[in-house]
């Protein structure tokens, strides 16, 4: 991951939310208590980002409890996730400048 640039915000959300594996319903409800309420991500982009995720071997399809389609992070997602975390805390860690200007 870290050799294909930063990670959407949907992604990382995402990731987040699957720390504890879930399916896509109780991920939305996750990723809104994640952020605070800041993000509500519908399901077209949930499933379409799962399916890309899916792809490259982030998460993983643990199974089916009736209609709801279960899943989990993988231990590439969990590398990939850490690695995004360190870049958005060095990001944070450079822009404390604008504190100092004031």
């Amino acid at each position: 991951m870290a050799d294909q640039g930063p990670m959407t915000e949907a992604m990382y959300y995402i990731l987040l939310s699957l720390l504890k594996p879930g399916h896509g319903y109780g991920m939305m409800q996750r990723i809104k208590e994640l952020s605070a309420g800041r993000l509500e991500m519908g399901p077209g982009t949930l499933y379409g980002v799962l399916s890309r995720m899916s792809r490259e071997g982030l998460i993983a399809f643990t199974g089916e409890e009736g209609r709801r389609k279960n899943y989990a992070i993988t231990e590439r997602g969990r590398g990939a996730l850490l690695t995004e975390y360190r870049r958005l805390k060095q990001l944070v860690a450079d822009g404390s400048i604008l504190e100092a200007e004031r």
